[in-house]
Formats: C-alpha cells, sequence, structure tokens
C-alpha cells in the first residue's frame, strides 16, 4: 500500500540567476511605482514638494558643477573612515567579551552605559572637546558604529552552540583551534548583522554632525538648503545618501554571503 503523496512531485526550485532576475524586475518596478506615486501626488497638490522631474534636474545642475561629488566624497570619506575604524575595534573586543567572563565583567558595563546614550547626543561634547574639524565627525561615526557591532559580535560569541565546542575539545582541540574553527564561524552572521546595522547608524550620524559643524558634506548641503527653502537641493541630498548607502549596503551583503556561504539562506 502506497503511502498517499509519496509520488508527488517535488516543488520545483528557481535558479539563483532566474530568482536574481525576477528580484531585479520587482526592484525596478517598485521604483517605477514609486516615482509615478510621488509625481502624481505632487501634481494633485496632496503634498507641497519637488517633482521627480524637478528633483532630476537639481540633480544634473549640481553634477555638472561638480558640487555634488565634492559632497558627497567629503561624507563618504567621513563614513568610511569612523565605520572601519569602528568596526575594527568592535570585532576584537566583542570577542574578548564573548570568551572571557572576567572581560565582558570588565567592558561590559562601560558598552551598555554608552549604548543607552544616543551618538548624536555626543556631538555637541565631541564638537567643545576636539573642535569643528574633521575629528570630531570621524568620532561620533567610530561610536556609532562600534557600539552596534560590538554587541552584535558579543552576542554572536555567546549564541554558540556549546555542544559544538565541547565536542571539539572530545576530540583534542586547544581552545585556540577551537576559537579558530567553531566560534568564529559560528559568530560570523552575527558580526556582519552589526556591520548592516553599524552602517546605517554611521550615515545617520555623519548627516547629523554635518547638520551641525561643517563646510562640505551631503548633511552641510541640506541645511543650505533649508534655509533657503530650496527643497530640490534637499531632494538630491536625501537620495545621494540613500543611494550610497544601497550601495555599501550590498557591498556587506556580498562578503556576508562569501562568508556564510556555509549557511543555509532562503
Amino acid at each position: 500500500m502506497s503511502v498517499a503523496g509519496t509520488n508527488d512531485a517535488a516543488p520545483a526550485v528557481a535558479p539563483p540567476a532566474r530568482r536574481g532576475g525576477r528580484t531585479l524586475l520587482l526592484n525596478i518596478l517598485a521604483l517605477a511605482a514609486g516615482l509615478l506615486i510621488w509625481d502624481g501626488a505632487v501634481r494633485l497638490g496632496a503634498v507641497g514638494l519637488p517633482t521627480p522631474v524637478e528633483v532630476l534636474r537639481q540633480a544634473a545642475a549640481s553634477i555638472e558643477s561638480g558640487q555634488l561629488l565634492r559632497d558627497a566624497l567629503a561624507s563618504l570619506a567621513r563614513v568610511l573612515s569612523g565605520f572601519l575604524l569602528g568596526v575594527a575595534l568592535a570585532i576584537p573586543v566583542g570577542f574578548l567579551m564573548g570568551w572571557y567572563p572576567t572581560a565582558r565583567a570588565l567592558i561590559e558595563p562601560y558598552v551598555q552605559f554608552f549604548r543607552t546614550i544616543p551618538p548624536l547626543a555626543i556631538i555637541p561634547l565631541a564638537i567643545v572637546t576636539m573642535g569643528i574639524g574633521e575629528v570630531p565627525k570621524v568620532f561620533v561615526i567610530f561610536l556609532a558604529a562600534f557600539l552596534t557591532s560590538v554587541v552584535a559580535t558579543f552576542q554572536g560569541v555567546v549564541s554558540v552552540d556549546r555542544t559544538l565546542i565541547n565536542a571539539a575539545r572530545v576530540l583534542g582541540a586547544r581552545d585556540a583551534t577551537i576559537f579558530r574553527r567553531v566560534v568564529i564561524p559560528a559568530s560570523t552572521p552575527f558580526i556582519m548583522v552589526g556591520v548592516r546595522i553599524g552602517l546605517g547608524s554611521a550615515w545617520a550620524t555623519v548627516v547629523a554632525a554635518e547638520l551641525i559643524a561643517a563646510q562640505s558634506g551631503l548633511g552641510f548641503r541640506m541645511q543650505q538648503g533649508q534655509l533657503y527653502y530650496d527643497l530640490p537641493v534637499i531632494f538630491v541630498s536625501l537620495i545621494t545618501i540613500g543611494l550610497l548607502g544601497l550601495v555599501m549596503d550590498r557591498i556587506v551583503i556580498a562578503a556576508d554571503r562569501r562568508l556564510t556561504a556555509w549557511q543555509e539562506k532562503a
């Protein structure tokens, strides 16, 4: 007697190339729909915003004058400096906290304390103590990226299945080998999540820092647009920030897929 359903064909799984093409098509359709809704809402008078065409004209003028490139490079340099420094320090500190209880007891209170203080609240203090140059801007970005990444790394280490660690010890592996071959790979997905969140925090922080004290950058340009009620300038800066953040996030995702190729994902 056959069991019902045993002869049913398994659901077909689309190849990665086809899934990628479908995702890209959906992304394009979503973007087109968003632009149409935006343009329609403005033309009907529902919102007092510039039309997509007006924003596009402002973007073309800013690109032609070189202003948009200078502002984008200034903000990007600040974000990369603070973000990379924050992540580079957060990963070893997070491993230290997760692997050694003594280090956790000594470091965790400071991490949790500063996590309750928004990095934006540090900006006035940073400007007063470090001046209005690049150092305070990079510092607050560093702090935002560090606090996010260190917690994610720490959580990744403490979430490693103890069975894997015990099995490695039974097989005669030393702590250094266990850490390198078991703990680091198992906590990498957590680390990459922290890196992605830290990247978003870095962009949010640099824009706030440039709004307070800067002579260049996308946040500074948004402030100038606000002073003169130049909405297309504000929109161009906002869209540029979103595009730069999206590109950087996709780079992090690509690195995540490469580093966690062993993990099953949907």
